[in-house]
């Protein structure tokens, strides 16, 4: 009968741990300015609840400082749910968590919860105090989860905001670098930012391991998510096979996988174990998986996906390759950089089978990532693809090929292609 007792917080141990959770919130480093945090301010002022979701350290907990900062003044609360001192936090201690927050600070109008999924129901009590007028800014790693606990209890209440890795720009901004007039570059200039697009390419944008590059900031984020946010919140029996998946995921970003070749591959049992895993690999944010583009739902279902990264630092440090993937690691930051401002990415394959790397149809964009250039087996290559895909897709206005260092513009039938260097194309995106 008394495992069936449900621990209740300690109200002492609730005080101790909000008070210090405060303090050093209060005095945490703000880092680098995040280039979405001049976007919030419309969503902070208004009623909904703003989302905050993202992989784990990649800098939500940073960002909500920057916004407390910035928007809020003094007139906020700030709880990390993440703290083990919090582990038996249930969503019937909330009355006292906010009763023991009034004591502490004071009455405020809003709530910064971070990494809120570690509750379970806590949206019952955010839609309570959220219909009395409070303002509520919370975070979490579980895509999945905050989708399925937004839905159900505030539909309608609640605007999401993805987090990715530092872009490009952030990166230089990380380093105190000032970015140059990209229309007027110097030789010199154009070599030093090719040479930083590189040493992005093979650091990423995940802070801490930008901040900490003696410490194995990548191998010890990836096993959290493996094990913690996954084998044991889903109750996973087969872990080596989830991790077996996992790595070769990350040891092939950028190329083409089915669900049914991975299944016999990795000895999976079904073709549902591997589209499971997937989804919860995708949903701590460790992969996308991207569509072909097709008029059919059902043909995008059953089509080979394009896998990616969420960082091309973790790539290089838990992946594997045979040689240097360089060319792999620049569509892969190029995808990131697409998805950060668009949700519809796919790659194009033409009734004839070539291959575009990106197509937005939104926006009428056929993208293609080629390091090298200026052989013509690889022009002939890339430059078919796109002349074949804009005959069948007639609404494509812009046809842009990503280079290490090309920049030049030329015409090919009736469509003109730009060719950019990628310190250039992921600046100016």
């Amino acid at each position: 009968m008394n495992n069936q007792i449900k621990t209740k917080i300690a109200p002492n141990l609730l005080t101790s741990t909000l008070k210090e959770q405060y303090e050093s919130f209060e005095t945490r480093n703000l880092g680098v300015p995040r280039e979405v945090l001049e976007e919030l301010k419309t969503a902070i002022n208004a009623p909904p609840v703003l989302v905050i979701t993202g992989l784990r350290r990649v800098g939500k907990s940073t960002l909500l400082a920057q916004i407390a900062n910035r928007y809020l003044k003094d007139n906020y609360y700030f709880v990390n749910f993440e703290d083990e001192r919090l582990l038996n936090f249930q969503v019937s201690d909330f009355d006292l968590l906010h009763e023991t927050l009034i004591s502490l600070f004071g009455e405020k109008k809003a709530f910064l919860f971070d990494e809120i999924q570690n509750v379970p129901g806590w949206e019952r009590f955010v839609r309570r105090l959220h219909d009395q007028g409070y303002k509520f800014i919370v975070t979490g790693s579980n895509a999945s989860l905050l989708s399925q606990e937004l839905g159900t209890r505030l539909t309608g209440r609640s605007i999401r905001v993805e987090l990715f890795p530092f872009s490009f720009q952030e990166y230089l901004n990380f380093k105190n670098i000032k970015t140059p007039n990209l229309n007027v570059l110097t030789t010199k200039q154009r070599g030093n930012l090719r040479k930083l697009a590189n040493e992005y390419l093979s650091y990423g944008g995940i802070p801490d391991a930008l901040k900490y590059p003696e410490l194995e900031v990548h191998k010890t984020l990836y096993d959290d998510i493996l094990y913690r946010d996954i084998a044991t919140r889903y109750k996973l029996d087969n872990v080596r096979g989830l991790k077996e998946l996992s790595f070769y995921l990350l040891s092939n970003t950028a190329n083409l996988v089915s669900f049914n070749k991975l299944k016999d591959l990795l000895k999976l049992g079904s073709v549902n174990t591997v589209i499971n895993y997937i989804d919860y690999l995708e949903n701590s944010w460790l992969f996308f998986m991207v569509n072909k583009y097709t008029y059919s739902i059902k043909k995008q279902q059953i089509a080979a996906k394009k896998i990616y990264s969420i960082d091309t630092g973790l790539t290089q440090s838990v992946g594997f390759s045979f040689s240097e993937n360089k060319g792999k690691l620049m569509e892969n930051a190029v995808f990131l950089q697409l998805r950060r401002k668009h949700s519809d990415v796919y790659y194009y394959k033409t009734t004839q089978d070539y291959e575009v790397d990106f197509y937005l149809p939104k926006e009428g964009s056929l993208i293609q990532v080629a390091q090298h250039f200026d052989t013509a087996e690889t022009r002939d290559r890339e430059v078919r693809a796109l002349v074949k895909a804009a005959n069948e897709q007639q609404k494509a206005s812009h046809f842009i090929v990503v280079t290490e260092s090309e920049k030049n513009e030329f015409e090919q039938g009736k469509i003109k292609i730009q060719t950019v260097p990628l310190y250039e194309w992921l600046l100016k995106t």
